[in-house]
Formats: C-alpha cells, sequence, structure tokens
C-alpha cells in the first residue's frame, strides 16, 4: 500500500475495532466479489486484464436541479452549438474559454460558456455577439441544444455529454482529465487536444472536425447506448442487493 495511505487507515480500522492489516493497496481498494464502476466498456479500451467480477454501471446522475433558464435560453434554438467549459476547479478562462472563444468568433455557431463559478455570469473580457455566458447551466436542459462540447474533461460532464450522443474536444490537463481525454478518443467520440492550454486554432480544427466527421458523434451514440443499457444507479443498488443476499446465505 501507498506509504502516506498506511496511518490514515490504520486509524480508519482502529476506531472501527478492526485489527492492523497487512494488504496491499488493491486489496484495500477494490473488492474480490464485485466492482461497479461508473462508464462504459468503449471507455476502457480493449483490456485483456479486466477482472471478471469488474461491471459497468453508465452514468450516475443527480437529480436534475430546477435552475431558472437564462434569459438567452430562446437564442439555443435553431443554431450550431459549441458548450465550452472547464468545470469547477479550473477557473482561469485563459486555459480553454478564451481560446474557444477566440477560435468560434467568426464561425456561425452560438457559444454557451458556464464559468464553474454560480452568479458569475460574466468573464473578466469582452466577448464577441455569439457567445452567451452563465456561471452555472441546467445541464439535462441544456445538452439537448448542443452540438459539441469544448471540455477539460471532468469525468461527469463527459459522461453527460456522450449519454446526450455529443462529441467531445477535450483540453485535459491534469489529473485524471488526460486519461479521459485519451480513453474519449480511443472510443471515437471526440478530439484529444493532449494538452489543458491549447491553441486558438488547435480548438478551431478540433471543433470543425467534431462537427464535420459523422464518426464522431456515432461513436458518440455508442457510447450513449451502452451507457443507457449498463441501467445507472438502479443498476449498481441492484447489484449490491444481490452480493448482500449472497453472503447472508452463507
Amino acid at each position: 500500500m501507498a506509504t502516506p495511505l498506511r496511518k490514515p487507515l490504520a486509524r480508519a480500522r482502529a476506531e472501527a475495532g478492526l485489527p492492523p492489516s497487512k494488504a496491499i493497496f488493491d486489496q484495500v481498494m477494490f473488492s474480490p466479489q464485485l466492482i461497479l464502476a461508473s462508464g462504459a466498456p468503449l471507455l476502457d479500451y480493449e483490456r485483456p486484464d479486466r477482472p471478471a467480477h469488474l461491471e459497468f454501471i453508465g452514468r450516475l446522475a443527480a437529480t436534475p436541479r430546477k435552475d431558472a433558464l437564462p434569459d438567452w435560453w430562446p437564442d439555443l434554438r435553431d443554431r450550431t452549438v459549441v458548450h465550452v467549459t472547464q468545470g469547477t476547479q479550473n477557473l482561469d478562462p485563459s486555459d480553454l474559454i478564451r481560446p474557444t472563444i477566440e477560435a468560434l468568433a467568426d464561425r456561425d455557431v452560438l457559444v454557451v460558456v458556464a464559468t464553474g463559478r454560480r452568479g458569475v455570469d460574466e468573464l473578466p473580457f469582452a466577448v464577441p455577439s455569439n457567445v452567451r455566458v452563465s456561471g452555472f447551466l441546467p445541464y439535462d436542459a441544456l445538452l439537448s441544444h448542443v452540438d459539441a462540447i469544448v471540455t477539460n474533461g471532468g469525468w461527469g460532464g463527459t459522461l453527460a455529454a456522450l449519454a446526450h450522443g455529443i462529441p467531445l474536444v477535450i483540453g485535459g490537463g491534469d489529473l485524471d482529465k488526460p486519461e479521459i481525454a485519451a480513453r474519449v478518443a480511443w472510443s471515437g467520440a471526440g478530439v484529444n487536444l493532449k494538452t489543458g492550454t491549447p491553441t486558438a486554432a488547435a480548438i478551431a480544427e478540433a471543433v470543425d472536425r467534431v462537427l464535420r466527421e459523422r464518426e464522431f458523434p456515432d461513436a458518440a451514440a455508442r457510447v450513449a447506448a451502452q451507457l443507457e443499457a449498463a441501467g445507472g444507479a438502479q443498476r449498481g443498488a441492484e447489484r449490491l442487493e444481490e452480493l448482500a443476499g449472497a453472503a447472508s446465505a452463507f
């Protein structure tokens, strides 16, 4: 087990009345009976070493919020819409938002920006007339209007987009984002920019590809079908109940 985790685990076991453990990291973190994972097989490469007791259960989505829609919402109708987001942690708009706006400023598309900060409905620079900005947006309402998404590759937002069959352009710079970008690109459902600070030219080329080339939305639709078929939280709960029932029988 990784050294930084040894002491916290020992404390947790002691507080629960359990003896010390010499188990390695994988033995502590992953059940030998059942592993439930969000996502879908198409986002996991063709791995020959995938455990037989690992099951994908699709997208784990929270109950949609009842947020009020911004006053520009009717502008989404009958437009090609590109949504851009950096999530809620990497909030410097110069990383991804600004170059996306620059890339699409002269295009016949509507660029919808989420700043990632509730109530912050403006950017610290002027935007062209084809840009709409909001702090947070009701994704379940928005995504039915969106044709492509430029994102830093957060897992929740990525699955939300793919569940709607929307192709992605991902600029993942840190944490799990580069790996998520690689998985989406491998599935065929998006373009991996391979940097968290792409140029406007790179974004423009990638957006053109996912909007123009049919293979990207087709691949996203295949991922969407797998996510839907996996069953989500309901299926996860059922499998846990089945496991608990089997254990209680012994």
